[in-house]
């Protein structure tokens, strides 16, 4: 549908896309899956993946490994760790930069964010 929407003009290219992964009955957290989703998006488009629960931050980081952008909140995850609830969404983001970083990776500036996302700077 989406690539039917940007060549119709509806939506417009590079358009950005979030894979959700690890919920019930949708599409499983693995590589397998995620390869597989990239491989059918439109050309050009930018991309994020992220996990729920406790694929977490491992989504993020195969995410990040695989080429694309990186989230986390509270609406993904409520813990920091096994079994530690986190505090704020604060301490996850820190988590995940920390995992970004470590992985030889930088974090988008606010201002850099929106010229990846094609949006009018502030």
């Amino acid at each position: 549908m989406a690539k039917d929407f940007i060549a119709k003009g509806i939506l417009k290219s590079p358009a950005m896309f979030q894979f959700v992964m690890g919920i019930n009955f949708g599409s499983a957290a693995n590589y397998q899956t995620l390869a597989y989703l990239i491989s059918q998006l439109p050309e050009n488009s930018e991309w994020a993946a992220f996990g729920i629960g406790k694929n977490a931050f491992r989504m993020m980081a195969l995410s990040y490994l695989m080429g694309g952008h990186v989230r986390i909140g509270m609406e993904d995850t409520v813990y920091i760790d096994k079994g530690e609830l986190c505090k704020s969404n604060a301490q996850l983001v820190e988590k995940g930069v920390s995992i970004v970083t470590s992985l030889g990776g930088s974090m988008a500036t606010p201002a850099e964010a929106r010229e990846i996302l094609g949006l009018r700077p502030l």
